[in-house]
Formats: C-alpha cells, sequence, structure tokens
C-alpha cells in the first residue's frame, strides 16, 4: 500500500530513502487523480521492498508542492538519493510507471 507523505515526513520517508522513491501528488477532488490512485497502488505492491511509493496530498502538504513546483494534478515524481530524477503528470499507463521506476533500482 502506498505511504501517506506529508511536509513533516517527506525528509526522513524521501529525501533520505537508500531506495528510489515514487511520489504522487494528488487531491481529493481530482478526477484524474482518483483514477491514477489504484494504478499507485498496484506499483506500491508489485515494488514492495525495492522502492518505496506514496501519495502526497497537495490540499493538506502544500509547503513541498510548491517546493517542488506541483502546478498540475496528479504528478509523480520519482526521487533517488534525494534528487528528482524522473516526472510524469496527468494519469500515466501502469507499465510506464513501472518502467520509469525500475529504470532507477
Amino acid at each position: 500500500m502506498a505511504l501517506e507523505i506529508t511536509d513533516s515526513s517527506f525528509q526522513d520517508t524521501v529525501l533520505k530513502s537508500d531506495k528510489p522513491v515514487l511520489v504522487d501528488f494528488w487531491a481529493v477532488w481530482c478526477g484524474p487523480c482518483r483514477t491514477l490512485g489504484p494504478i499507485i497502488e498496484e506499483v506500491a505492491s508489485d515494488f514492495e521492498g525495492k522502492a518505496v511509493v506514496g501519495k502526497v496530498d497537495v490540499d493538506n502538504n502544500q509547503e513541498i508542492s510548491m517546493q517542488y513546483g506541483i502546478r498540475n494534478i496528479p504528478t509523480v515524481l520519482i526521487f533517488k538519493n534525494g534528487e528528482v530524477v524522473d516526472k510524469l503528470v496527468g494519469v500515466t499507463p501502469k507499465e510506464v510507471i513501472a518502467e520509469k521506476l525500475s529504470a532507477h533500482l
């Protein structure tokens, strides 16, 4: 299951992770985000133990959303060693997300 990442947990969960981290920036009211949600959950299950998969609610965590310039949601960022190494905007097929994340394992 995807982790709920907050402004306060972002540093430890994402930036200090020794594994690649996929972060889905989303909001409850966002239709495309609700479409992407189950896909992110599947990716979280598929990559369990190999990568960290989490979600940031942009309404409740505006600090981190602003820091990374999130203007459109859903936006998926992939971090490795605390740096953004890939970005996907909009609803993306599971295969594409898995391929992008696999490239950073």
